[in-house]
């Protein structure tokens, strides 16, 4: 007999992209999402490269009414539903706490009373704030925050006490989290509950800390979305993407499939319960890297970035995975190589309509103080 998952965000850019690879391997799939107009637009209707094989059930993660139907007889869930994007999460503070820490808490409240043979839960690698670095002796050193007064001067790496450049190395699940922003410390919340109720209720679970996700789907219009939708965006309307600080900040590229792929084996591995893993690349590459790269894939070349020198509140400087616990546990290897991914990305790209709101959500940011 098949088994049947719920996938909560499930009509979203990884919640879809999961949905085809758990339909692919066997599995009965039912979506439950909100379709939210930041992410879906206006009209709000089921998306069209949702797989028609997916049952979507339109509800809110924070009602209990529509939680407790989406989980009839479902053995497994997935939970992604979430605002995302570190930008907006430090003014719309009540609206980021409301969706995703209520929201996982209604979840996790209905599971006590249906529990699940599995429970796996998106994190994210907003949550090590800094990521791992070691000093010149070779010693490991957790970074804090950036000093306000040393951003202001442009100063942009990590220093140690005395003032010494770090070096960024791979970041382990290992590290100690810093929350820099309430998006951070919301997905915090996410992971702990659910690892705490899961627990207490036999419910196996997992969390799968995310790193920097991209492909198809991703929501374009959306501000808030991963850089390199914000980017694709952009040059879609003819626009230089805008860069904070000098444009060499470090980070993991991951594609969604091979997000997908991770999910379904913390799924399948009964050795993942209770655990976390990162799921990235194993890569790193800077953001003005990732600028030039898509830039030459969609034959906008001509656009060249605008490196703005601005610190953005709740940014970090480097961040990017070490994915051996993943390997070793879940046998988890990424399948889709960057320069793939992205050739895929702007395939897709050439049939698609942005609104480009970047400048809009920029003049946010700038009026409250946030960019500085």
């Amino acid at each position: 007999m098949k088994k049947k998952v719920l996938i909560t965000g499930g009509a979203g850019f990884i919640g879809s992209h999961l949905a085809d690879e758990l339909l692919n391997f066997g599995y009965e799939v039912r979506a439950l999402d909100n379709l939210s107009e930041q992410v879906h637009g206006k009209n709000c209707k089921r998306p069209d490269y949702l797989h028609p094989d997916v049952e979507l059930q339109i509800g809110d993660v924070r009602d209990k009414e529509a939680v407790l139907k989406a989980l009839e007889g479902v053995d497994a869930v997935f939970h992604l539903a979430a605002m995302v994007g570190v930008g907006q999460s430090m003014y719309e503070i009540r609206e980021y706490t409301d969706v995703n820490n209520t929201g996982t808490a209604v979840l996790l409240e209905c599971l006590s009373q249906k529990p699940v043979e599995k429970l796996v839960v998106a994190s994210s690698m907003s949550i090590y704030g800094e990521g791992l670095y070691q000093n010149k002796t070779g010693k490991l050193v957790t970074a804090f925050e950036r000093p306000l007064e040393q951003l202001k001067a442009g100063l942009w790496e990590v220093m140690d006490s005395n003032g010494q450049e770090l070096t960024p190395i791979p970041t382990p699940e290992s590290k100690t989290p810093c929350l820099s922003s309430v998006y951070a410390l919301s997905k915090y919340d996410q992971e702990r509950m659910s690892l705490i109720v899961g627990r207490a209720y036999n419910i196996p679970t997992v969390a799968m800390r995310f790193f920097n996700v991209y492909g198809t789907r991703q929501a374009l219009s959306n501000p808030y979305t991963g850089v390199l939708a914000i980017f694709a965006s952009r040059f879609l309307n003819e626009n230089p993407p805008m860069i904070f600080e000098d444009g060499q900040q470090q980070r993991d590229f991951v594609h969604v499939r091979d997000v997908a792929l991770a999910c379904r084996l913390a799924l399948e591995t009964p050795e993942a319960a209770g655990q976390v893993f990162n799921v990235g690349s194993g890569n790193n590459y800077t953001i003005s890297e990732i600028a030039e790269r898509l830039a030459a894939v969609m034959g906008k070349e001509h656009l060249q970035a605008q490196i703005t020198g601005k610190y953005r509140v709740g940014d970090i400087r480097h961040c990017y995975s070490d994915i051996s616990l993943a390997n070793e546990v879940l046998g988890f290897y990424p399948q889709v190589d960057f320069n793939s991914g992205l050739l895929e990305l702007a395939e897709w790209l050439e049939g698609q309509i942005a609104y480009d709101r970047v400048n809009e959500a920029s003049a946010e940011l700038a009026s409250r103080g946030l960019t500085v």
